[in-house]
């Protein structure tokens, strides 16, 4: 088999910086943001890497149809959309860039738990609607409660920064990772989170193992009532057990930026769906946590300089 030269096929829109790096280091490209799957498994075989975001799932049929693939750089943080494990079995490089929106992430959640502890939403929208109830809408403060934090990697660590000046004590536990106590958090065990915790936030991805993974026996285990927030990965959380949660008062509020079924109208077809958007201790979001001005640039900066780094003699 005759190796192709460098040559990388980018289906997703990013950031100009990305196509700048790549043009002042001669690597040859093709952009192709309005490109879908089917034509690009037609093109595939001619490139030797791969930029994406989200706009479809490079699976095992997609990577046979790649031969001369020899990375995929994904402009974001989780990888859920490639399968990993085939992809490093073909010897595919895989590429990242969760520095990028780590920071994005923590200031939008942050901004959910703060608006459900002070029922911004309702209020907002009473007095829009010639409503004027201050004691009904009277606000929890933040200082003082303990939040844990699922998974401490950049995410969960960029979380944990963003909280140190609310006065709050920040707990983790991360599976997959031991010693890792800072300044902005302490390790501990899932025991401890379930014992401690006023704040429940996820930052872990979604895998074979964390699919449905918070679900009525997830949460029965913890002992007071929680505020829960994912910005992690929507098919992490099973959606009614959120809802029987908040019905019981086991969960106080609930924020989502991401959903186990996602954009109109799949998303209206949902059992749960109608439930949730009535619910006034629920927020929601449209996957947009990690999609700030700042963080469009910086996923694309940084992701440029790993393919450089990737590709350098």
């Amino acid at each position: 088999m005759t190796t192709l030269p460098t040559n990388v096929l980018i289906v997703d829109d990013i950031h100009p910086v990305f196509l700048e790096k790549l043009q002042q280091r001669n690597i040859a490209f093709d952009y192709r943001p309005a490109i879908g799957r089917e034509e690009t498994l037609e093109i595939i075989a001619r490139y030797t890497g791969l930029v994406i975001r989200s706009k479809f799932k490079v699976d095992a049929a997609f990577l046979d149809a790649a031969p001369q693939l020899a990375f995929i750089a994904r402009g974001g943080a989780g990888m859920d959309n490639i399968d990993e494990a085939y992809a490093l079995q073909k010897g595919v490089v895989l590429l990242n860039a969760p520095e990028g929106n780590r920071d994005a992430v923590g200031e939008h959640m942050i901004g959910m738990l703060l608006g459900l502890m002070n029922n911004l939403n309702r209020s907002n929208n009473e007095v829009r609607s010639g409503l004027w109830r201050r004691e009904e809408n009277r606000g929890l403060e933040l200082g003082g409660r303990t939040v844990a934090l699922i998974g401490y990697g950049n995410n969960g660590q960029a979380m944990a920064r963003k909280l140190s000046g609310f006065g709050v004590t920040v707990i983790a536990y991360d599976k997959y990772k031991t010693g890792f106590s800072d300044a902005y958090a302490t390790e501990v065990s899932m025991e401890e989170v379930v014992k401690r915790a006023d704040i429940l936030s996820l930052h872990i991805p979604l895998t074979r193992e964390t699919r449905n993974m918070v679900d009525d026996e997830y949460l029965f285990h913890f002992r007071k009532p929680i505020f829960f927030l994912n910005g992690a990965r929507g098919e992490i959380v099973h959606i009614p057990s959120i809802l029987k949660g908040l019905d019981e008062g086991r969960i106080l509020g609930a924020a989502f930026d991401v959903l186990p079924v996602e954009k109109f109208p799949n998303l209206a077809r949902q059992p749960w769906f109608v439930p949730l958007i009535k619910h006034e201790k629920v927020a929601l979001s449209p996957h947009v946590a990690g999609w700030s001005v700042e963080s469009y640039f910086k996923i694309a900066d940084i992701l440029a300089d790993k393919v450089i780094a990737h590709l350098a003699p």
